[in-house]
């Protein structure tokens, strides 16, 4: 087991396998030293929504709520990553993740809502986790989920 799965196992979180592509693009693309891992919703284990993750933040859902979702999405692009890599530790650094925020009119604390997603990097790459990022507050995702996030990678040859 690598030293990035053993600190999973660590946090206690089990990565689900890589999700399918919904609609006509890849799950992840990789080109040289880049990993690209395309928006990845809050789905659970069983591949399903948590109703804790459909609706808008700012109408009905509470920021925690959305954290969580962003963790979750984290947790989601990883395996994806895992889906690519194969090994984790061949993750050199997270370079960017974009958060896209399914928000209420009004509703302007997005950053709030992404730091799921980027406390979470922390949490299992540490330094190699410290990343650059833009959150978006938009009108609708996929499946009317609070939030979607994707990522960029710096990779080691295999």
């Amino acid at each position: 087991m690598s030293a990035t799965e053993d600190r999973l196992h660590s946090l206690g979180i089990v990565l689900p396998p890589a999700a399918a592509p919904v609609a006509n693009y890849v799950p992840f693309v990789i080109s040289g030293s880049w990993l690209v891992v395309a928006g990845q919703l809050a789905l659970g284990d069983d591949g399903k929504l948590d109703p804790a993750h459909v609706g808008k933040i700012g109408a009905g859902l509470s920021i925690e709520a959305g954290r969580g979702a962003a963790r979750r999405c984290a947790i989601n692009v990883l395996a994806q990553a895992k889906a690519a890599l194969s090994d984790l530790d061949r993750i050199r650094r997270c370079l960017r993740l974009g958060g896209f925020i399914n928000a209420a009119p009004g509703f302007s604390q997005v950053a709030a809502v992404m730091n799921g997603a980027s406390d979470l990097m922390v949490e299992v790459l540490g330094e190699r986790g410290r990343h650059a990022r833009a959150t978006i507050g938009v009108a609708e995702l996929p499946l009317d989920c609070v939030v979607e996030v994707e990522a960029w990678f710096e990779i080691a040859a295999p």
